[in-house]
C-alpha cells in the first residue's frame, strides 16, 4: 500500500508568481482555509501551479471539471504531472439514459433505460480501488462524483484478499467470486469473468484493462498469485497481494439484499392498500404492477 507520496515529474521548476502563489495555497490549507480560488490568465500555470501544491501537501485530491471534456484535459495533464502515482478518472458512464416516464392521457408507463459504457464503467471501478488500497491518488471527476456509491464497508467486504500461504479452497473462492458478481466462463475470458482448471482459477478483474490474475491452489491454499495476458494465457510475474474488486460500485451483500425487499415489498403493499381505502383504483393498480 502507498504511503501517500506524490512524485512531481516536471523538465520545469515553479517560476514568476507561482512560488508565492503555491506557499500561500499550502499555509492557507494547513490553518485549515475551507476555500481559497486560484486566479491566473489562460496559459499562466494554473494546473501545474496545482501539480505542485499536491506534491507538497500529500494528501488524496479530488479535482472537478464543469464536464467531461475539461475532465478528460486535466486528467492528462495531472496523469503526465504523476506518472508514479494513482491518477484516477471518474466521470459518469452513461452512454445513454432516458428517465422514467408516464404519460396520464394514455395511462402508459415507460420504464427507465439506459447504456453504459463498459471502458467508462471500469475506470469508475479502477477509482474506487485506488481510494481504498492507496493514500497516493488523484480523482479528476465530473459532478458525478457527486453522487453516492453505496457502503465502502459493504464494498470492502465482498473484496477477495490474495496472497500466497492464505488458506482458500476452490469451492470458497468461486462462491466468493460469484457473490462479486463475476461470471463463470471456459471461453476466452473478459472483464469481470473467471475460468476454472482444476486448482488453477484465472480471473479479469473488473478494474483491470489488459492484465488477469492467475491462481494457484495447493491443498485449499493459496501457492502462488501471478499477472497473466487474457488472450495467451502468459504469466507476467508474481503478485504479493492482490485485491479482486466486485463487478459494480453498488453490491450490497445478500442479507441486505433480502432485507431491503422485504421492507420495500411492505411499503408497497401498506400504500397500494391506503390507494383502495380512498378508491383511488388506477393509482393502485399502476403500484402493484410496477
Amino acid at each position: 500500500m502507498s504511503t501517500g507520496m506524490f512524485i512531481l515529474h516536471s523538465n520545469y521548476t515553479p517560476a514568476g508568481d507561482q512560488p508565492e502563489a503555491i506557499a500561500r495555497l499550502l499555509s492557507d490549507i494547513e490553518e485549515g482555509a475551507t476555500h481559497q480560488t486560484l486566479k491566473g490568465i489562460t496559459g499562466s500555470g494554473k494546473t501545474f501551479t496545482m501539480a505542485n501544491v499536491i506534491h507538497r501537501l500529500k494528501r488524496p485530491t479530488l479535482i472537478l471539471a464543469p464536464n467531461k471534456t475539461l475532465t478528460a484535459q486535466l486528467y492528462s495533464e495531472m496523469k503526465h504531472f504523476f506518472p508514479e502515482n494513482a491518477v484516477e478518472y471518474f466521470v459518469s458512464y452513461y452512454d445513454y439514459f432516458q428517465p422514467e416516464i408516464y404519460m396520464p392521457g394514455t395511462d402508459r408507463f415507460i420504464p427507465k433505460d439506459s447504456a453504459i459504457n463498459d471502458h467508462l464503467e471500469r475506470l469508475r471501478l479502477s477509482t474506487t480501488k485506488s481510494l481504498i488500497e492507496r493514500r497516493d491518488v488523484i480523482v479528476v471527476a465530473s459532478v458525478s462524483s457527486i453522487y453516492g456509491l453505496g457502503d465502502p464497508d459493504a464494498y470492502r467486504a465482498l473484496q477477495i484478499a490474495l496472497s500466497p500461504g492464505v488458506k482458500l479452497n476452490q469451492r470458497e473462492l468461486i462462491r466468493r467470486l460469484a457473490l462479486l458478481q463475476y461470471d463463470r466462463t471456459e471461453r476466452t475470458l473478459k472483464r469481470a469473468t473467471f475460468r476454472v482448471q482444476g486448482d488453477v482459477i484465472d480471473i479479469f478483474p473488473a478494474d483491470s484493462e489488459y492484465r488477469a490474475v492467475r491462481v494457484e491452489l495447493l491443498d485449499d491454499t493459496v501457492a502462488s498469485v501471478q499477472w497473466m495476458d487474457p488472450v495467451t494465457g502468459k504469466t507476467l510475474g508474481e503478485i504479493d497481494h492482490y485485491l479482486v474488486s466486485p463487478k459494480t460500485l453498488f453490491a450490497p451483500p445478500t442479507n441486505k439484499i433480502d432485507s431491503a425487499s422485504k421492507k420495500i415489498l411492505a411499503d408497497m403493499e401498506e400504500r397500494v392498500a391506503e390507494l383502495n381505502r380512498n378508491n383511488r383504483l388506477v393509482e393502485a393498480n399502476r403500484l402493484y404492477e410496477r
